[in-house]
């Protein structure tokens, strides 16, 4: 029997300890996909509200949208509820000996080991039942402790995590802000472009370094923020990096190379297209994104049109454009839409609602 006990609280020690160690390296160590149980827990309940939403019709939108608060309030309960789990194995062997009752009779079953670890692991630490032996004190300030030392790092981490949404909300915004509401990025290039000139194109692009660079470590950081979802696609992480990377790309392959070669070789327009990749890297190396790829003859065919729409556009604006530079955008762009096509479906994102100039009638 003694040695059943034992067992029954190295096993409620080792449980603790993972979900201590979980809880460690999700909020402390702070790098995407390195929890031990946190993104496997993520990533079902996405599933699961995944699959609800695809059954619940025209909801489907609000259904994901929920989906981020809904895994943030699961998280904090599977954490809780493992460290009661753990700590309610320890104490059950010392039910009625070493942890009683001031009066009456002890119960010893595994619902009221479950209260008493409970009682223990939190602030207010009330109950019936006491330590009455070093050992069981030493644990009960033990759990107090952790129970405290938990709750404070999971609130600092959610007010990081929400104040990070914030920054890409923002982010977010005011790229569609630039584009006037459009999501596409000749027109977002005709507005940084006036009257043809580049100067303002460089400066507002340096403006836009700073939210990327800071939105890219937010995903890299707080792993919990891929998962919140709008309904509407301009807050859309793959919405706009896919402006950002198709400003540039045509900055670099569209305009004439005479006219603004300094503007297509600056840190800025270099800066916003690795920062767009990097996060685009991020949240495809870490969370279970699909692949998405056309047919290659029909792909290379729609970016060709969208490269001649994308033209017109800016010369109606006054933009000095290459008609050449077909073969050099629609390479360059294949490159990195892949990635777009593989983050966007896993948040239920359509490519339409990412590349507006799908929907945009045939010439």
């Amino acid at each position: 029997m003694e040695l059943i006990m034992t067992l029954e609280q190295c096993l409620g020690a080792a449980l603790m300890l993972l979900f201590l160690a979980d809880i460690f390296l999700t909020i402390l160590y702070a790098r995407a996909g390195t929890g031990l149980l946190a993104p496997r827990w993520n990533r079902a309940m996405w599933a699961v509200l995944h699959g609800i939403a695809n059954r619940s019709g025209t909801r489907r939108g609000t259904i994901l949208s929920l989906a981020g608060p809904i895994i943030v309030v699961s998280l904090i309960g599977f954490w809780a509820i493992g460290l009661a789990l753990g700590a309610a194995l320890i104490v059950q062997p010392e039910l009625g000996t070493a942890i009683r009752p001031s009066n009456g009779a002890a119960s010893t079953d595994f619902v009221t080991s479950l209260l008493v670890a409970g009682n223990s692991l939190s602030i207010v630490g009330s109950g019936d039942y006491a330590p009455h032996t070093t050992a069981t004190r030493l644990l009960f300030l033990m759990n107090s402790l952790i129970g405290a030392s938990v709750l404070s790092l999971v609130l600092s981490y959610l007010v990081q995590v929400y104040a990070s949404l914030r920054e890409r909300n923002a982010l977010a915004l005011a790229v569609d802000l630039m584009s006037e509401g459009s999501g596409d990025a000749a027109v977002m290039l005709a507005r940084l472009m006036p009257d043809g000139e580049g100067s303002d194109a460089t400066s507002e692009l340096g403006n836009l370094i700073r939210s990327l660079a800071a939105t890219k470590e937010a995903h890299h950081f707080y792993p919990l923020l891929f998962y919140f979802r709008f309904e509407e696609p301009l807050y859309a992480v793959s919405r706009f990096t896919f402006i950002l990377l198709d400003v540039t790309t045509l900055i670099e392959t569209a305009l004439d190379r005479r006219r603004y070669s300094a503007l297509a070789k600056s840190a800025q327009v270099a800066s916003i297209h690795r920062g767009a990749r990097m996060l685009l890297d991020t949240l495809n190396s870490s969370f279970p994104t699909t692949g998405d790829r056309a047919d290659g003859a029909a792909e290379a065919w729609c970016l060709r049109q969208s490269y001649l729409a994308t033209t017109r556009t800016l010369a109606r604006a006054g933009i000095a454009v290459q008609a050449e530079g077909a073969e050099a955008y629609i390479a360059a762009r294949q490159e990195w839409e892949t990635l777009v096509r593989r983050v966007a479906p896993i948040l239920g994102y359509r490519m339409p609602d990412i590349d507006v100039r799908l929907n945009a009638p045939e010439p």
